[in-house]
């Protein structure tokens, strides 16, 4: 089980950091081997079959990697990029079965994990107060709940049509 850490991420170096982000990226995205193929999948593909809410529940854990960013001081245009993979990958797991073949290939936390890695140098540049970080986490938040009550109510819409002609 990975444990959140408790200490502040500008008192223990980086590297230390990014491996425990990486462990839970891992948790969430290739944790459990899927029998008969070379795929993995984690919790957040786990999540993503619950319908209505798994892909949402999902999306709120990986934000928790992207505020962790944020308090290492991640430049902003990586934390944009960071959002737009959770969000890309929640909206799209919102379409049932193509959703949740799309969360096991895609990986948005590994992902995130990895832009991360490659911005290593430039984490710590720059400071953020802790209420710029929550307005960008919970603006992502709301975003990714509108854009998924958006898509779910135009499923069902699509649905009642298919079922109804």
């Amino acid at each position: 089980m990975v444990h959140a850490p408790t200490q502040d991420p500008k008192e223990v170096p980086h590297e230390l950091w990014l491996r425990r982000l990486d462990k839970l990226s891992q948790l969430l995205d290739n944790a459990i081997p899927i029998p008969g193929t070379p795929f993995r999948t984690g919790l957040d593909g786990l999540l993503g079959l619950i319908p209505g809410v798994g892909d949402l529940l999902g999306a709120g854990i990986a934000l928790y990697i992207i505020f962790e960013a944020a308090r290492l001081g991640c430049p902003k245009r990586t934390l944009l990029h960071m959002l737009g993979n959770v969000g890309l990958e929640a909206l799209v797991g919102t379409v049932p079965i193509l959703g949740d073949l799309f969360d096991i290939g895609w990986k948005a936390n590994v992902r995130n994990v990895a832009l991360l890695r490659v911005h290593r140098a430039e984490l710590g540049r720059e400071q953020r107060s802790s209420r710029q970080i929550l307005r960008l986490v919970l603006v992502a938040i709301v975003l990714l709940f509108i854009g998924l009550v958006a898509l779910t109510i135009l499923g069902v819409r699509f649905l009642y049509q298919l079922i109804a002609s």
